[in-house]
This record gives structure tokens, C-alpha cells and sequence, in this order.
């Protein structure tokens, strides 16, 4: 380790989670009493903490426990308004049908270009103070071109991870003509936004897009240089998942309702099955079954789904707690999920782990012990944040 740079040790880790099986026990990588240096924004060296090497700075954890920073790969953040109402009559009863996204449409089209920059930054605090240092953000309530376009180009700001949600669902001026608003998104929408995005996205659903019109704006996507992602079988089983496996997809995200022909497809390729437990919780839906997944060998992920009508919130640690108590994954999985599940699903080797060469992306819990994220629902725990070796 050359002593040239800036180096930091933190020391006296009571559980160190790595996922590296190399480094430590189980899938997790676990390592007890541990410690691990940062150099020029990556892991350097992983160790015992009596063998900790030394170090510009040092940083006595207090047998806390340490973990990847969280990998946040299914979010919304470029909007404006907000949908508590919408929220509150779901919750007396009324059904989620993918409607109320026209009226944060309406919404996000009248704010200004500073407007939704500030709603991005706030979240993206809001994210980062619960645990999560890579974020992927999508566009997708323009649903023009010029303010889609604007949308990439304002969370092409805070992060690498841009994602152009071309076809979310038909806009207000479109109703009734889906096919047409699809001609648009590949002739205009997508030529114009690709340049400032780097994935492509559908909501092929009931009451979004078809199949074959999702597989029209993904493989206009998939020629203007993105790579594809997919909304699917969020609302009833549907083709979204054989859609994401045919197109070589990143991930398909939801996965709620699914037949063993889709879990079957999941597993013989490459594409994540993305979890999203809190819009589940926060629409009264079921809950995707992780364990046939998990037991079939599919890579799973878990996500936030941070967006303002069916899951307004930014904690992954909330989305772990609901994993592990109604999705019956183990907490080792439900953390795998949330730190190298979504490194898996955003296609990064450098992130989701503490693994030497490693971002030095990390969190410190106010707890001995990665389980406590599942054990005490609903505490922030995440007392210390590092991003790129540096205390956030």
C-alpha cells in the first residue's frame, strides 16, 4: 500500500460484512473484530482489526458493524407535487391501477428545471442518510419529449445511473392512443434523450404498455446505444418478465406476479429479478414470493422505488425489514439483495461490496450486527456513511 496517498483505517468493526465469500464467512464475506483501509476511494486491505496496517487516519468504530453501502437500482426522483391524498384513499379501500401517474405528470411538466433538481438533491440526502451511496435515477413523468429530456439531463447531475423511462404510461394527450404515443418515444423521444442516459425502461403492464409496444421502445432504446430494463408483472402475472429475459435485460423489477415459466426464464439468464417490497406495502399488494425465486437461483435485488404515488420512500433498510419479515428471505439474503443484488442489477463490479479494489463505499450501523437492520425495523441505524473513502 503506497503511503504516497491518503490513506484511512477504520478499526475495532465488531461485524464486518465484505460479500466476499474470500474475506470472511458465508455469502455475506462476514469477518468479526475486523478492520479495513480505504486509499484513493477504494478498499485497500481488509483484515483483523490487531492487524490493521498503518494509516494516515484512523477511525475507531466501537465494534459497530460495517457494510457496502447500500445499492439503491429502482428509483423515480425527478417529480414534482406529491399524492398523500391518493395514498390515503387506497388505504380506505380503493385500488392502485397505475392511474395516478398522469397527475404527477401534470405536476412535474409545470415545475421548473431548479424545482426539480432541489426535489432530486432533498431525496437523494434523504437516501444517502439512510445507507445508500450509488442510486440510480429514471425520468418517466415527462412523457414528452422535452420534458423527459430535461429529466435525464437533471438526474444525469447526481448520478451515472440514468435511466429514460420512455413509455411509463400514456399521457394525458395520448389517452386512448398508445400505439401512437410509442411512434413518438422511438422517432423522437428517445433519439433526443439517449445521449444523457445510459439504460431504457418500460412499464409493461395492465394499463401502461403492451408487449409488443414494450418491445418497440426497448429495441429503439437498445439502437441508440441503452441497455434495457423492465417494469413488469407488477399487477397480475403478464409478459414483462419473458419480455426482460428475450431482450438480455439488466433486470426486471417487481416480479410480483409470477408462473414457474417465469422463474424458470429468470433463472437460465442473466437478468435480476428487482424486488420491490415497499411499493407492495404501501399499495396493499402481495408480496413477490423470494423464496421461489431464491430457490430456483434467480439473482435477486431489492429496491426502494422511491416515487410519490405508490412508494414515497428512500430507506432500503425498511425495504430489508419487510423482506426478511414478509417475503421470508434471511436477513444475510435481504442485505445481499440490497448491496451486491443491486450491483448485479445496474451491471457494477464496483460497488456492493468491501472487496479489495473495491469503491469505498460503506456504512457504519449503531448496532454490532448487519441483522439488526431486520431486527429493529423502523430505527435509523445508520449512524456513519462513507462514499468514496470519505465520511458523507
Amino acid at each position: 500500500m503506497s503511503r504516497s496517498a491518503r490513506t484511512r483505517a477504520l478499526t475495532n468493526i465488531g461485524t464486518l460484512v465484505t460479500n466476499d465469500p474470500g474475506l470472511g464467512e458465508g455469502v455475506l464475506g462476514v469477518r468479526r473484530d475486523a478492520a479495513i483501509v480505504f486509499e484513493d476511494g477504494v478498499v485497500a486491505w481488509v483484515g483483523n482489526s490487531a492487524d490493521a496496517p498503518a494509516a494516515d487516519a484512523g477511525h475507531d468504530l466501537g465494534g459497530r458493524a460495517v457494510l457496502p453501502g447500500f445499492v439503491e437500482s429502482h428509483s423515480h426522483l425527478v417529480f414534482a407535487g406529491e399524492r398523500a391524498e391518493e395514498f390515503a384513499a387506497r388505504m380506505s379501500g380503493e385500488k392502485y391501477a397505475a392511474g395516478g401517474i398522469r397527475t404527477t405528470i401534470e405536476a412535474t411538466r409545470a415545475a421548473s428545471d431548479e424545482q426539480l433538481a432541489a426535489n432530486v438533491r432533498r431525496l437523494l440526502d434523504e437516501s444517502r442518510r439512510s445507507g445508500s451511496t450509488t442510486v440510480e435515477i429514471k425520468s418517466g413523468y415527462g412523457q414528452c419529449t422535452r420534458d423527459e429530456l430535461r429529466s435525464v439531463q437533471i438526474a444525469s447531475r447526481f448520478t451515472d445511473e440514468v435511466t429514460l423511462l420512455a413509455a411509463h404510461v400514456p399521457p394525458p394527450e395520448y389517452a386512448g392512443r398508445a400505439d401512437e404515443y410509442v411512434t413518438m418515444a422511438v422517432d423522437e423521444m428517445i433519439p433526443a434523450c439517449a445521449p444523457h442516459a445510459k439504460w431504457i425502461d418500460v412499464f409493461c403492464e395492465r394499463g401502461a404498455f403492451t408487449l409488443e409496444q414494450s418491445r418497440a421502445v426497448l429495441r429503439a432504446g437498445v439502437a441508440h446505444g441503452l441497455i434495457p430494463r423492465v417494469h413488469g408483472n407488477q399487477l397480475g402475472e403478464g409478459p414483462g418478465v419473458q419480455l426482460a429475459v428475450e431482450m438480455g435485460a439488466a433486470s426486471v423489477d417487481h416480479v410480483t406476479y409470477v408462473n414457474q415459466a417465469d422463474i424458470d426464464a429468470l433463472a437460465g439468464s442473466s437478468t435480476v429479478a428487482t424486488l420491490l417490497p415497499g411499493a407492495d406495502f404501501s399499495t396493499r399488494n402481495q408480496y413477490p414470493g423470494a423464496r421461489a425465486l431464491l430457490a430456483a437461483g434467480v439473482t435477486v435485488a431489492l429496491g426502494a422505488d422511491c416515487n410519490p404515488g405508490t412508494c414515497y420512500t428512500t430507506s432500503l433498510p425498511f425495504c430489508i425489514a419487510i423482506a426478511v419479515r414478509d417475503m421470508h428471505m434471511t436477513p444475510a439474503e435481504a442485505v445481499w439483495a440490497a448491496t451486491a443484488g443491486g450491483a448485479r442489477a445496474l451491471q457494477r463490479e464496483d460497488v456492493g461490496s468491501l472487496r479489495i479494489g473495491a469503491r469505498a463505499d460503506a456504512i457504519a450501523l449503531d448496532a454490532p450486527s448487519y441483522l439488526h437492520l431486520a431486527y429493529r425495523p423502523g430505527v435509523p441505524l445508520v449512524r456513519e456513511v462513507w462514499k468514496d473513502g470519505v465520511l458523507a
